[in-house]
């Protein structure tokens, strides 16, 4: 009769509460950059971007920087908008400046997702090394009418915790690779945009002072 997950699980022994304990740790990650990356921060930078072209062609800069809000690359376009009111030669550094600011905020935490999948991982093989110990140890020291038993459980914990491990670091690499993946497209559209919207405040600059 297969086993339920519950007698995997406590088979394993003591290293399954540890790893299952990693495992939280990394579903917790998972679900707040999940939320971050792809709800709060993730916003249709070419729509926005339309805009603020149009709105500061109209000569509305105060209606520009009301566009913008405080995800990350909104927050990169308002400090170019809010320079250009002040000095416009200063554009380009306060939009490079802004970027150093947000960019962490795309970066953060996701490097964890690796280092969780790395403990899950040696957790297991520790648990698979302790298993095949009291498995050895059975057979040199146990009882004969023991050892099959013993023989059982060192093989079932050293297999139950490399499952377990695996099972944990798998989906958490997974979600490493997705999250990085998506942070990397954030940091492109900063990038993209900040430099048009710099070359628009530039233009717009010039042409107030020739109208001048």
């Amino acid at each position: 009769m297969p086993l339920s997950v519950i007698e995997v699980f406590q088979s394993g022994g003591n290293f399954m509460y540890l790893i299952l304990f990693v495992f939280c740790l990394g579903i917790a990650i998972i679900l707040e950059r999940l939320f971050f990356l792809y709800y709060k921060y993730n916003i249709n930078a070419p729509k926005l971007y339309e805009q603020v072209r149009r709105t500061v062609l109209q000569g509305d800069i105060k209606r520009a920087i009301a566009l913008c809000d405080d995800s990350p690359l909104p927050a990169v376009l308002r400090a170019g908008l809010q320079q250009f009111q002040i000095k416009k030669e200063e554009v380009p550094p306060a939009m490079e400046e802004a970027i150093l600011e947000v960019a962490p905020k795309l970066q953060r935490r996701t490097h964890y997702l690796a280092v969780v999948a790395n403990i899950a991982v040696l957790l297991g093989l520790l648990g698979t090394i302790l298993g095949l110990i009291v498995a050895f140890s059975a057979i040199s020291t146990a009882e004969p009418g023991e050892k099959a038993i013993q023989l059982a459980r060192g093989i079932s914990l050293a297999m139950s915790t490399t499952a377990f491990g695996l099972v944990v670091a798998i989906p958490c690499l997974l979600f490493h690779a997705v999250l990085q993946s998506k942070a990397n497209r954030l940091l492109d559209e900063i990038d993209e945009y900040s430099m048009k919207t710099a070359h628009l405040l530039q233009s717009q600059g010039r042409a107030e002072k020739e109208a001048q």
